[in-house]
């Protein structure tokens, strides 16, 4: 009964605090709803080439320009000075226009990561433009698929950014909701009044951990909801291996939390301590993006971190419908995080 009435008085300042809820139940609706928009075709944007128009067109500008267009690449044909404004401007990736016998492609050093695939097919059409004009079989292109990992799916923006959000969720929840609050009940002195009454210090303690176990049942659930009836996707695994991940995951970012709060005096102390841990992880772990372009070094070091292997085994599981075999090695280097981040939080608690 205690701590039932601890549990409900948590949620009872929890739901006083509406700028605390929109952060944790509207903004990683948002974020799935404004990225999965954006990227809904895929996760790459629509690949374009400016053509400069030549003074005097020939048979090998019209085989290059059919040969573009059988690639799929958008071309835009401007005169000489309009695509020359245009690149000024930078809003061109990629820029073919002629030079001397031939041609000459420009590419924007702002913009390689989609002017460097351009130029790709920009020179299989030119391949391909040589060969008809020279009455030569056409150079065989080798066939391509676009899939997941698992086989389940198509490359989907938002299904790959849904269950970063959901690891990203119980990171903040750990970090801010979580240490934040420990934090600011021993600044305004909440934890002193609180070691003098009956009430147990792990009744306490539980029920705080009940209450953000349910926000994070709740967050995960509307996130889920949202992912589905908007961009149609679904859970292609075992749901009780989407909740042993999750719940291995909240209590290690709970215990960091927990853990980062016996080394701030201060809310303002605890910002900057928490922010440190919290932006590395935002940004390294995958939540957005894969590192794969990324220095080997770096992408060795990003493995060690907990949220990294806690959201391949999560995508693992959510997009491809993979079991946890293979993911034990990176679910119990979370679990090691998770433990050595509770000794720690243990060691370092104290009520004053």
């Amino acid at each position: 009964m205690i701590l039932w009435r601890q549990f409900a008085m948590e949620w009872r300042l929890y739901s006083r605090d509406r700028l605390a809820m929109f952060w944790t139940m509207a903004f990683p609706v948002l974020l799935l709803l404004g990225f999965g928009t954006i990227f809904r075709g895929g996760g790459s944007p629509k690949l374009a080439v400016v053509r400069v128009q030549a003074p005097a067109p020939s048979a090998r500008d019209a085989a290059l320009d059919q040969a573009l267009t059988d690639l799929h690449l958008q071309v835009q044909t401007l005169t000489k000075s309009e695509a020359e404004a245009r690149w000024s401007r930078g809003e061109t990736a990629a820029q073919l226009e002629p030079a001397g016998e031939g041609y000459r492609l420009r590419l924007n050093s702002y913009l390689m990561a989609q002017a460097g695939a351009t130029a790709g097919l920009v020179n299989q059409a030119w391949l391909v433009a040589q060969a008809r004009l020279s009455g030569a079989p056409e150079p065989q292109r080798i066939p391509t698929q676009v899939e997941s990992p698992g086989h389940k799916r198509s490359t989907n923006y938002a299904s790959f950014l849904l269950p970063g959000l959901l690891g990203l969720n119980l990171v903040s929840m750990g970090l801010f909701s979580v240490g934040m609050v420990n934090v600011s009940y021993r600044e305004k002195g909440k934890f002193r009044r609180l070691a003098v009454t009956p009430l147990p210090k792990w009744i306490f303690l539980l029920g705080q951990v009940l209450h953000r176990l349910t926000v994070t049942v709740l967050q995960a659930g509307i996130l889920l909801l949202v992912g589905e009836l908007v961009f149609g996707i679904q859970n292609q695994g075992s749901f009780l291996h989407l909740l042993l991940i999750m719940t291995l995951g909240t209590g290690c970012f709970m215990a960091f939390g927990f853990a980062l709060s016996g080394f701030a005096e201060t809310s303002e102390g605890y910002a900057a301590i928490s922010n440190l841990v919290f932006f590395p992880l935002m940004m390294l772990s995958g939540v957005y993006f894969t590192l794969d372009a990324a220095p080997v070094w770096l992408q060795h070091t990003v493995a060690l971190l907990p949220l990294a292997p806690f959201l391949r085994a999560l995508r693992a599981v959510f997009n491809d419908g993979a079991g946890l075999a293979g993911h034990g090695f990176g679910l119990l280097l979370v679990g090691a995080w998770g433990l050595a981040a509770f000794v720690l939080a243990v060691r370092r608690f104290r009520w004053a």
